[in-house]
């Protein structure tokens, strides 16, 4: 009986010990969160609505740093971070000069000598193909491009640190392409598919096309964006490959337009994204159609700065990459069988978020792996012991 108490005893020490190697801080990461202060200013200095679109500032403040985000519709829609390095760095904004979009300077972030990073990221143009042999190769049968700078912007709808912008133009019907930024006080992962990474460094731009009248049966689009930078534009494209899909199904890619420092491996800035869009603004698995991206090309910089209020006020050089990204591959379904696409990105500063197993997993992880070793480890002992008893000599008493 004593035997059976004891082996009950270790079974409980056995589940207790593979519980508490579960959930052990040092498997499924701390709990030390570093947040930003997020305030929002709507066309900040301002003191009216602006002609021609809203400029919307975000100061995210860390301990001694602070992230300016701005994002603006004055032309084609444009988003610039603006790294420094004090807590105590403002946004300037003449208005003038900002609204006459001929020159340099309209915009400026204090003190100059604190700037240690900025990036911006312009979308430029969308345009349309007719795949008529469904081939998903944009190459050829193109129809007239979609300037953005020319579309008819909705003003800026906040919503806590999300922003909407939509745009309208007769060619669409009654459909609009939106844009929706969202900036983070810290690490997390959105709700919906794709359920990017995000850090406090970064922010998250969702894209979608809705009800757009297609000019083809067989139309497919692609997305052109401009990056501008400083002395390290965003010249590369990184492809990572990870083993979890845990949290966008049958994804295991995640592509990183960088901004590498030259000379090294180190990052400055970075847009990304994983390959994937999807054809319900509720999707399922099946809704999900791949995207490929073009190898960056160097842009025309006058071109850039005069289609974007924010990148002539801003920057007084431009070094600017471009790329495309196409949505769908032959086979998929063409953009008029449900008229929804939706894409989406992160644009940060610093390295980009790597993705690592969630809690659960590696939970599940610790117990289907250390169970079995744990088990051979006790049973081991358990054994040995036994033995050890039974090989104990005799010592028989002498018959009289």
């Amino acid at each position: 009986m004593a035997a059976a108490v004891t082996m009950r005893d270790d079974r409980v020490f056995v589940v207790l010990l593979i519980l508490r190697l579960s959930f052990c801080p040092c498997l499924v990461g701390g709990t030390n969160e570093y947040k930003r202060q997020l305030t929002l200013e709507l066309n900040p200095n301002s003191t009216s609505v602006p002609p021609g679109g809203d400029l919307l500032h975000v100061r995210a403040v860390g301990d001694n740093d602070t992230l300016h985000f701005l994002w603006c519709s004055q032309g084609a829609p444009t988003l610039l971070i603006v790294h420094t390095n004090t807590s105590n760095s403002s946004v300037q904004v003449n208005w003038t000069q900002f609204l006459s979009r001929n020159v340099s300077g309209g915009l400026s972030v204090e003190p100059q000598s604190s700037i240690q990073y900025s990036i911006a990221v312009v979308f430029s143009r969308l345009l349309e193909y007719d795949d008529v042999n469904d081939t998903a190769m944009p190459d050829s049968d193109f129809f007239p491009p979609y300037e953005l700078q020319n579309l008819n912007w909705t003003r800026l709808q906040l919503f806590n640190a999300k922003a909407l912008l939509c745009g309208e133009t007769p060619e669409f019907g009654n459909g609009s392409l939106c844009l929706t930024l969202s900036v983070f006080d810290s690490d997390g992962r959105a709700e919906s598919w794709p359920r990017l990474l995000h850090s406090a460094n970064s922010s998250q731009l969702e894209v979608w096309l809705h009800g757009i009248m297609p000019r083809s049966a067989n139309s497919r689009f692609l997305l052109e964006m401009q990056a501008v930078g400083g002395d390290f534009p965003l010249s590369r494209v990184d492809v990572r490959q990870f083993i979890d899909d845990e949290f966008t199904p049958s994804i295991f890619k995640v592509s990183q337009w960088v901004s590498p420092v030259k000379g090294g491996s180190d990052v400055s800035g970075y847009v990304q994204w994983k390959p994937v869009a999807y054809r319900q603004t509720n999707p399922a698995l099946e809704d999900a159609t791949p995207c490929r991206y073009s190898d960056p090309q160097t842009q025309d910089g006058n071109a850039t700065a005069a289609s974007s209020a924010l990148i002539q006020a801003f920057f007084s050089q431009h070094n600017i990459t471009g790329l495309n990204v196409s949505f769908g591959l032959a086979g998929e379904p063409f953009y008029n069988s449900t008229r929804f696409l939706s894409w989406t990105m992160l644009v940060g500063v610093g390295a980009p978020p790597v993705d690592t197993f969630s809690p659960i997993v590696l939970a599940i992880m610790a117990v289907g792996l250390g169970t079995p070793m744990i088990l051979l480890l006790v049973g081991g002992v358990l054994v040995c012991l036994h033995k050890r008893r039974q090989g104990s000599p005799a010592i028989y008493q002498p018959i009289n």
